[in-house]
């Protein structure tokens, strides 16, 4: 580009150049945008120290499949089991003998179908928990996306394979079912 003579006094000045909005634009949203490094002190937020490694660690641990997966299954031991104490607790027929209708149960008796049912309980929320987590997470690790339709699939292929051990139909059914029920959950909690 050729540079254009020096104008005398009594010449105006040449005018600018024309300013090109694509490159503008391509400099603020474009592939040329430089990213910036946002100081949480800057903007009045508290600073923080950088991660140490240990930090590091701990953090990948808690992210991975298995953690969740294992912390899925230990929560729905637990839940089930109380779920399983509570509808023993409120149900009449906890302690009773078909063979002999008119005997009053005992203690005993009621405590020990109580925690038979809550174990009962606990088990299968366990599994069920674990089933969800585990699928969630492997579904959002093959996407690399965290949203509302990694709980839909995976709601989807817990509840299929729940309900497919009663057949085809029941499989499908389990399958909307669950999807619909993770679907709502995460809108309600998102």
């Amino acid at each position: 580009m050729a540079a254009s003579p020096p104008s005398g006094p009594g010449e105006p000045a040449p005018p600018p150049p024309p300013l090109q909005y694509s490159l503008l634009l391509q400099h603020l949203v474009g592939d040329k945008r430089q990213p910036r490094v946002w100081d949480p002190a800057t903007l009045g937020g508290i600073p923080c120290p950088p991660k140490s490694d240990e930090q590091k660690m701990v953090e990948r641990v808690m992210e991975s499949c298995p953690f969740k997966a294992a912390l899925a299954c230990v929560g729905g031991f637990v839940l089930g089991g109380a779920f399983g104490i509570f509808t023993a607790g409120i149900d009449t027929n906890v302690g009773f003998d078909p063979k002999d209708p008119y005997r009053t149960p005992t203690a005993k008796e009621v405590l020990k179908d109580m925690g038979q049912r809550g174990i009962s309980y606990a088990k299968n929320f366990a599994i069920v928990g674990a089933m969800f987590s585990c699928t969630e997470c492997v579904v959002e690790s093959y996407r690399g996306k965290s949203d509302w339709k990694n709980s839909v699939i995976s709601g989807c292929i817990t509840g299929g394979a729940i309900g497919f051990r009663a057949g085809l139909k029941a499989g499908v059914i389990g399958c909307g079912g669950f999807a619909a029920f993770s679907a709502a959950v995460d809108y309600y909690l998102r």
